[in-house]
């Protein structure tokens, strides 16, 4: 039986089509715990039948997304310095904590940006910081928008590709696989092949990431001689 939960916002995109995956991604890239699974791998799989448009989709999925971290970035911005300087003590933070965050995202927010996008945990909250920083919120949304499309596209290409590959297979049962309880046989393969594609992006993430670093060190030996 499909969580209830689930079945809410399965319903919600059947119902309001592209505005329901809109919502739900602007919701999943904010504080709320909403996996990201549970909506655009089941729209992938609305496009395979026909009901919707990939294209459409994607862009939903990350203009929501955009607009839920812009809610977080804003959040930071606007009270993140304040809370810290009051109350960071309390939680292991000290204003010398925060002017190192805002000297590395003056330096680093762009690649930390679209990197955190793509890391999971990570991209629910990689605003916060770049808020809190007061990074450029043209260069914010640009690499916000890089990351998330990308994001996006794998979730609901994979959801395509799970309508293609299975004959007897339904909307809800894709979305409960990333649910909780017990799976069956169908649903801990897709749960399986989803650690592969996850697995693969977080590799190239590192790829990019030691290649950045390496730009970085290399660019500080030139400027040093």
């Amino acid at each position: 039986m499909i969580n209830a939960a689930i079945q809410f916002i399965l319903d919600v995109i059947e119902q309001s089509g592209y505005l329901g995956i809109f919502i739900f991604m602007a919701i999943e890239s904010s504080f709320l715990p909403l996996p990201s699974e549970i909506v655009m791998i089941p729209a992938g799989y609305l496009v395979w039948e026909g009901k919707m448009n990939m294209i459409l989709v994607i862009l939903a999925g990350t203009f929501g997304s955009l607009v839920g971290a812009l809610c977080n970035y804003f959040i930071a911005y606007k009270v993140g310095r304040i809370f810290v300087i009051k109350y960071g003590k309390y939680f292991f933070m000290r204003e010398k904590s925060l002017i190192k965050t805002e000297f590395f995202f003056n330096r680093h927010g762009e690649i930390s940006t679209f990197m955190g996008r793509l890391i999971p945990v990570a991209r629910h909250y990689i605003s916060l910081p770049a808020g809190l920083a007061k990074m450029n919120i043209y260069k914010f949304c640009i690499f916000t928008i890089i990351g998330a499309a990308l994001w996006v596209s794998i979730l609901a290409l994979f959801g395509w590709w799970l309508g293609d590959s299975f004959d007897n297979i339904s909307v809800g049962e894709i979305a409960e696989a990333f649910g909780k309880g017990e799976k069956d046989n169908i649903q801990e393969f897709i749960r399986d092949k989803m650690k592969i594609v996850v697995f693969s992006l977080l590799s190239i993430v590192l790829v990019i990431g030691v290649f950045y670093v390496f730009l970085q060190y290399k660019k500080k030996n030139n400027a040093q001689r």
